[in-house]
Parts: structure tokens; sequence; C-alpha cells
């Protein structure tokens, strides 16, 4: 086996494993307000503020679309091809190479981070 092929081989795995095995979201809460109700960020987002999307988006996608959002599947511009809704649907459902992280990431991380990347346009 040639050496580039070795590396590209082994890059790609280790990136699909770092995908894939952590289903850890200690560090992903919701941010309560003093009353103890959850606060509604900017965009009609609650349970997780938007600005833990990005949060979730380092823990959880990072891996396979790249720290600025160019990576196997660019998302740079997902906002001006999908809407939050279809977007969510893709992240619960997966699909496409991508898997499915509904049971990895709560209804409202999903949502937060459906609306976070549908503002990518």
């Amino acid at each position: 086996m040639k050496p580039s092929t070795f590396y590209c081989t082994s890059l790609l795995l280790v990136a699909m494993l770092s995908a894939c095995g952590n289903n850890n979201n200690n560090n992903v809460t919701p941010s309560p307000s003093p009353t103890g109700a959850v606060t509604p960020s900017p965009g009609g987002t609650t349970g997780v503020q938007a600005s833990n999307a990005e949060a979730i988006y380092q823990q959880s996608c990072i891996a396979c679309h790249g720290a600025d959002l160019g990576g196997n599947v660019n998302l740079q511009h997902v906002g001006a091809e999908m809407s939050a809704e279809q977007i969510a649907t893709q992240i619960a459902n997966g699909g496409g190479g991508m898997p499915p992280f509904k049971g990895r990431l709560t209804e409202d991380e999903i949502k937060a981070l459906a609306d976070w990347l549908a503002a990518k346009k």
C-alpha cells in the first residue's frame, strides 16, 4: 500500500470513529432563567439557547463538517438551500452517509443546531 493511500485511509477511519463514538452531552445544557424557566433565545429557539448551537456543532459535527463548516459536506451556506425544518430532519434521521443523531442529541439541541445552521446563507 502506498504511504499516501495508507495516510488517507487512516485519517478517514479516525474521522469516522470520532464522529460516531462520543455520546457525552454533559457540557451542553439548557440555560434556565433566574426563575428556573427556560429562556427563549432570539429566533424562537427554546430549551438549548442558540448560543449553545455552536458548542453542539463542535461536539457532534466538526469531525465530518470541519471547523469552518466546509468539510466533507459543506454547510457554509446550507441555510440558502434548506429550511430549519429540513435541516432538523436531516440531523435527526441522517441519510446520504450521515448518521442519525436522534437519540444522541435532544430535540431542543437538534432544533437549536438546525436554527443556527439555517442562518448560514
